[in-house]
């Protein structure tokens, strides 16, 4: 059985905990979440927004700050000059002055990037109630791409439920939440990254596989050709990944559809990592999982940057919250 994020974590505890910050430090359900994960162990962290709000947020859930739980206001913040200079240093080039810069850190999201940037944070986590694009653009802007990315993207860890059928497995499906519609070398990338998620989050060996509606030349379409123009630049520039494509999901997923209609693939019904051709797909794939299939979507976890920072749904529970610090803390680990 996959073991969850947290499972994962408490298992490969570091010698000192994770710092993690989240940006929007007053809302009951990231509030509860972080209380959550420091009293499991799992992280220390550090609430981020206006502090007389996120101190009646602490009190509401009967806690308050401590060593491993912290406030941070960036409006009064003694790091919040310092995080300025380095933000102009960062965006002058594209018109930012002083001003400018003062009053975008004082934005909780980037702030709480800074946190990430400068080491006293290992990793940030929002999106409660801030957008996507405020999360993703804080990140990018401010912790920056890993060198050898190319992209960001994002991905849901998919667990199956306990009275799953036989062959039910945990998944890694992607892009799910931020990549519109990819080219052909931009899914071969996502694929690259999807993989080294998959070992350290699902701590599987990914088998990938590139989904379309279309099996080995079922149709022809070139969104079809997308797929297939993908599948063999991934097989050329990442030769000892395990990967089949074009594959429709069920050729993927079920091993006697996969065997009948790409046989001989070690990937064909076995797949572990689905890689969605376009977010329509991906975004409308992961959540029929979820709400019929009846599996748990974490997500979605951002790959492709310097550092760790994720983003939540504004649908999120403080139980979401909690697994999202546990999966931040783990790609932190693993870097």
């Amino acid at each position: 059985m996959t073991m969850t994020p947290i499972e994962l974590l408490r298992q490969n505890a570091p010698a000192s905990s994770p710092v993690i910050s989240l940006c929007e430090g007053s809302d009951p359900r990231v509030v509860a979440g972080a209380l959550a994960a420091h009293q499991a162990g799992l992280a220390d962290v550090i609430l981020v927004g206006p502090q007389a709000e996120v101190e009646a947020a602490l009190k509401n859930q009967n806690a308050a700050r401590s060593d491993g739980v912290m406030v941070h206001d960036p409006a009064t913040s003694d790091l919040t000059e310092e995080f300025a200079q380095t933000y102009f240093e960062l965006r002058q080039h594209k018109g930012v002055d002083p001003a400018k810069a003062r009053a975008t850190v004082e934005t909780p999201p980037v702030y709480a990037a800074m946190l990430v940037r400068s080491g006293r944070a290992t990793g940030t986590v929002g999106g409660a109630v801030h957008t996507t694009g405020d999360i993703v653009r804080a990140a990018i802007q401010v912790i920056g791409m890993a060198p050898d990315a190319g992209m960001v993207s994002s991905f849901f860890l998919m667990y199956p439920p306990e009275n799953a059928q036989p062959g039910a497995r945990a998944m890694l499906y992607s892009d799910c939440g931020l990549v519109i519609d990819p080219s052909a070398d931009e899914l071969s990338k996502i694929a690259v990254a999807s993989a080294r998620s998959a070992r350290a989050l699902l701590r599987v060996d990914p088998k990938i596989a590139m989904l379309s509606f279309s099996t080995k030349g079922s149709a022809k379409h070139p969104d079809v050709d997308k797929v297939i123009e993908a599948t063999e630049t991934l097989r050329q520039s990442s030769p000892d990944l395990e990967v089949d494509g074009e594959l429709q999901f069920d050729a993927a997923f079920v091993p006697s559809v996969g065997d009948r209609k790409s046989p001989g693939s070690s990937v064909a019904g076995q797949a572990n990592v689905m890689i969605f051709p376009n977010l329509d797909a991906g975004n409308i794939g992961y959540k029929i999982t979820q709400r019929l299939g009846g599996y748990t979507a974490i997500g979605p976890v951002l790959q492709g940057l310097a550092r760790p920072a994720n983003d939540l749904s504004r649908g999120c529970s403080a139980e979401d919250v909690t697994q999202m610090i546990a999966v931040t803390a783990l790609q932190a680990i693993r870097e």
